[in-house]
């Protein structure tokens, strides 16, 4: 496995079905089922809403410190085996504190789990708190305001949940108050979404990153922005095939064509848990389903580090150790 940066994965995504089932015991949560092969038994999706529904439910079990702690060391000791040197986490605080579980709670359990990962293993990781689409623009700007003590425990902003009917536009308040902070603003468009999304992510929010983005490649003008100011999409190619937003095989999928195009995609996993794999997972269907060269593999590796959020001089190290990895004579 090359050394890679993961840019889009949603930490409570990586839930699985084993710690659902140990948490909901330790806790005293109700599931559906107590049989981990049978919980994972229903995840099989028809699109991305009814995802999230089951993705919601299973939240329900995480209610202390230590869950929160449990599950990002489960992810980050699992990304740090698997290659990943630098780990930027989505997290959707509006959930847990809808659910009664205070903010302190949230972010003591996942900061501790990130400084404990990285003494144990090296990996670099960070949060980003994201907004919940389908709870409107009001709500987002609430909490981040509400969020703003911990201000130092996450690096930025995102938007996530149902995408349809929740366009980028809801969100300026929220965005525009994260961007006089100092925060980073990613957003996911062009999953569901049409390039309209995008449009709006880049020109209304003032993002510096799209979350997938593959519906950006119907609208060329829109295609040639990304590429001429070097936009990242974060790429999550078995998600899409999860999901049912691309062609449902493999094979098939856009992600030749991006890179073709000379846009700075890198893969990602999304919500491992539920969609068949890790980043790791992700490169070896891609690697059989897509026979990318080592080049392009080494090109997706490179432009997850050059599409992280860290300084200038590390990203170009972990570039460095790509390279080095593949040897010069794939270059």
């Amino acid at each position: 496995m090359l050394p890679v940066a993961e840019l889009h994965m949603h930490i409570e995504g990586s839930l699985e079905a084993e710690l659902v089932v140990a948490l909901a015991r330790r806790n005293g949560v109700d599931l559906p089922t107590f049989d981990p092969i049978e919980l994972k038994a229903r995840y099989r999706f028809t699109d991305l809403q009814s995802f999230l529904d089951i993705y919601y439910a299973n939240l329900a079990v995480m209610k202390t410190e230590e869950d929160f702690y449990d599950l990002g060391t489960a992810y980050l000791t699992r990304a740090a085996a698997s290659g990943v040197r630098r780990a930027e986490m989505f997290f959707d605080l509006q959930t847990h504190t809808q659910n009664g579980v205070p903010q302190e709670a949230v972010f003591n359990g996942f900061t501790a789990a990130i400084a404990d990962a990285r003494a144990a293993t090296g990996i670099s990781a960070d949060l980003i708190l994201c907004f919940l689409r389908h709870l409107g623009g009001e709500a987002a700007t609430q909490t981040l305001r509400e969020a703003m003590p911990f201000r130092d425990r996450f690096i930025g902003v995102g938007l996530d949940s149902s995408e349809l009917g929740f366009p980028p536009s809801l969100f300026t308040e929220a965005f525009g108050i994260a961007g006089s902070e100092g925060l980073h603003r990613v957003a996911h468009a062009g999953e569901e979404g049409g390039p309209d999304y995008v449009w709006e992510a880049l020109d209304l929010l003032g993002v510096e990153r799209i979350d997938h983005g593959n519906r950006a490649m119907e609208d060329p003008e829109l295609v040639a922005r990304l590429r001429d100011e070097q936009i990242p999409l974060t790429v999550c190619p078995l998600s899409n095939i999860a999901l049912k937003t691309a062609p449902p095989e493999l094979a098939d999928h856009l992600l030749p064509a991006m890179l073709a195009e000379g846009l700075l995609v890198s893969i990602n996993s999304d919500d491992p848990a539920y969609f068949g794999g890790y980043v790791d997972d992700n490169f070896a269907a891609i690697t059989s389903e897509l026979a990318l060269t080592p080049q392009q593999l080494g090109t997706l590796a490179e432009n997850s580090f050059t599409s992280s959020f860290l300084p200038e001089a590390e990203k170009e190290a972990l570039r460095l150790d790509v390279r080095k990895a593949l040897g010069d004579d794939q270059y």
